[in-house]
């Protein structure tokens, strides 16, 4: 069996999404893929809950209790690797982490940036699509590298910026896309 190793931050509703596909499209039986774990640097994560409710294992590693973004990167890898991942799936966890994780989960780990790529990197993604005057914007699925948001490009999907659209209304059209293609890449990653 493949495991995989889901960190939020916050409500989870990508890493609801995901769990919801892994069932609905039953990935134990058809691709031998299972969410193993869900792991939280915020100990009041919504995501939590919906985790436990699913009898997914869940834990929490705040990261306020270590010196340095390395220590705490070191303690989440050593925590992360008790599940044996195939792969570590990033679905809003507000961390930029560092490049000796990175490399460790190297092929192995997975954003969803909530824009097309490479446009947009980092924060603000729809205000600034739609400050830019952009006719579309969008979510990725990648793999992610040392570079922020730069990784290989595994899945993507467009929504057209409306006239009357304020950062939050695009922000609530591209997350229903991303609750689409972030299981499908993951799926398609894992059948390989």
């Amino acid at each position: 069996m493949k495991n995989i190793v889901i960190l939020i931050s916050g409500g989870g509703s990508n890493m609801a999404a995901i769990v919801r596909a892994a069932q609905q499209q039953d990935w134990a039986q058809r691709l031998g893929v299972r969410v193993a774990a869900v792991i939280s640097n915020k100990a009041d994560a919504k995501g939590l809950e919906l985790a436990r409710a699913q009898c997914i294992a869940t834990e929490v590693l705040d990261h306020k209790q270590f010196a340095s973004r390395e220590a705490f990167d070191t303690a989440l890898a050593a925590l992360i690797d008790q599940y044996d991942p195939a792969l570590v799936v990033l679905a809003g966890f507000m961390r930029i982490l560092s490049p000796g994780f990175v490399a460790h989960y190297e092929g192995r780990l997975t954003n969803i940036h909530p824009s097309l790529l490479p446009a947009f990197t980092g924060l603000h993604t729809h205000q600034r699509a739609i400050d830019a005057g952009c006719k579309f914007a969008g979510a990725t699925v990648h793999l992610v590298t040392a570079e922020l948001d730069v990784g290989p490009i595994l899945d993507q999907a467009v929504v057209p910026v409306l006239p009357q659209d304020t950062a939050d209304t695009l922000a609530a059209r591209v997350l229903s896309q991303e609750h689409l293609i972030y299981p499908r890449a993951i799926a398609n990653l894992l059948s390989k």
